[in-house]
C-alpha cells in the first residue's frame, strides 16, 4: 500500500511539474515557428496553425511572423555622380522567407532591422552616387521627347537645362532591389520592394533644380507657342486664299452682271433713239442738266451753245409735241 502512494505520488508530482512546464502551445495563423532545444534549433520550420506540443522546460518556442513587414530608414545625406549633395529616404517592404536561417543570423526581426539598414542604405548610397542628380529627380524625357531633333537643338538640350537621362528614377529604384535581394537571402529574409520617399535637396542644390525646372518648362512653353504660331500662320494663309477665291469669283460674276446690264440698257437706248432720235436727244439733255446744274451751280455759256439749245428754240412746245404724236 505505501508503493502504490509512493507512486501515485511520484506520477501526481510529475504530471504537475508537465503542466507547470507548458508542453502545450497555439500557433496562429500568420505566424511561424521554430523549436529550440538548450538555444539550438530542432526539427522543422512549423508553419501550420493550430495546437502544438513541446517538450517543457527543455524546449523553447520561437515566434516569426509571416506577413509582410514594414522597414523604413533614416534621411541620409549622399552626394551624387555630378557632386550635388541630397537627403534620399527610403523604405522597403520583407518578409522572412527561411525562419531557422534567419533565427540563427539575426535572431529577432530587431537585428534584421538593423542588418537592413546596413543592406539597403548601403545599395541606395551605391546608386545614388553612380547617377547624376537629374536621373534621381526625374523618371521620363517626356519634355523633351517632343523637340525638333535639328543639330542645333540637340546641343542646346545637351548644354542648356533639358539634359537627357538614360536610367530615370524608376530604373535607379530596380537596381537598388537588384543589389538588395543578393545579399537578403543570406539572412533568411525577402525583399519585397524597396522605395525612394523623398528626395530633399541642401540649400544651394534646391537652388539649381528650380532654375534647372524653370528652365525646363519655359522650354517646352516656347515650343508650344513656337507651334501654335506655326498653325496660326498656316490657318491665316489658307483663309486669305480662300478670301482672295471668293472676292475673285464675286468681282468675275458683278463683273458679268454688269456688262449684261450694260448691254441691256445700251440696247433700250438704242431702240429708244431708233424710234424718235429728237425726243432721245431731249431726254439726254435734261439729264445733263439734272447731273450738272443745281441751286448752287453758276454757269456762264454763249447763246448760241448745244448745251443750251432747247432753251432757245421758241419751237420747243410743237416738237415735243410732234415727238409724242410719233
Amino acid at each position: 500500500m505505501n508503493k502504490r502512494n509512493i507512486w501515485l505520488t511520484i506520477v501526481g508530482v510529475a504530471v504537475v511539474l508537465i503542466l507547470i512546464g507548458n508542453p502545450f502551445y497555439i500557433l496562429y495563423e500568420g505566424q511561424q515557428a521554430i523549436i529550440t532545444q538548450f538555444g539550438k534549433p530542432v526539427g522543422r520550420t512549423i508553419i501550420t496553425a493550430g495546437l502544438k506540443l513541446k517538450i517543457p522546460f527543455i524546449q523553447k518556442v520561437n515566434y516569426f511572423e509571416k506577413r509582410i513587414l514594414e522597414w523604413d530608414g533614416y534621411p541620409t545625406q549622399i552626394p551624387t555622380k555630378d557632386k550635388k549633395y541630397i537627403w534620399v529616404d527610403t523604405t522597403a517592404r520583407w518578409r522572412i522567407r527561411d525562419p531557422l536561417k534567419f533565427f540563427q543570423s539575426v535572431y529577432d526581426e530587431r537585428g534584421a532591422q538593423e542588418r537592413l539598414d546596413d543592406i539597403i542604405d548601403s545599395a541606395v548610397r551605391d546608386a545614388v552616387t553612380s547617377h547624376k542628380l537629374i536621373s534621381i529627380v526625374r523618371s521620363t524625357n517626356r519634355i523633351i521627347s517632343g523637340l525638333t531633333s535639328t543639330k542645333g537643338e540637340e546641343e542646346s538640350i545637351n548644354q542648356g537645362a533639358l539634359e537627357k537621362i538614360n536610367v530615370g528614377r524608376e530604373k535607379l529604384r530596380e537596381e537598388i532591389i537588384a543589389r538588395v535581394k543578393k545579399l537578403a537571402p543570406r539572412y533568411g529574409i525577402e525583399i519585397i520592394d524597396v522605395r525612394i520617399k523623398r528626395v530633399s535637396y541642401i540649400k544651394e542644390v534646391r537652388e539649381k533644380v528650380y532654375e534647372r525646372m524653370i528652365a525646363e518648362r519655359k522650354r517646352a512653353a516656347e515650343k508650344y507657342r513656337s507651334e501654335g504660331r506655326g498653325v496660326r500662320a498656316e490657318i491665316e494663309g489658307k483663309t486669305e486664299k480662300e478670301l482672295k477665291l471668293v472676292l475673285s469669283e464675286a468681282y468675275k460674276k458683278a463683273q458679268e452682271i454688269k456688262g449684261e446690264a450694260d448691254a441691256k440698257a445700251t440696247k433700250i437706248y438704242a431702240d429708244a433713239y431708233n424710234k424718235d432720235k429728237e425726243f432721245y436727244s431731249f431726254l439726254k439733255t435734261l439729264e445733263t442738266y439734272n447731273n450738272t446744274i443745281d441751286k448752287n451751280t453758276t454757269l456762264f455759256i454763249t447763246t448760241d451753245s448745244e448745251y443750251f439749245k432747247y432753251f432757245k428754240n421758241i419751237d420747243l412746245k410743237n416738237n415735243l409735241s410732234s415727238g409724242h404724236n410719233h
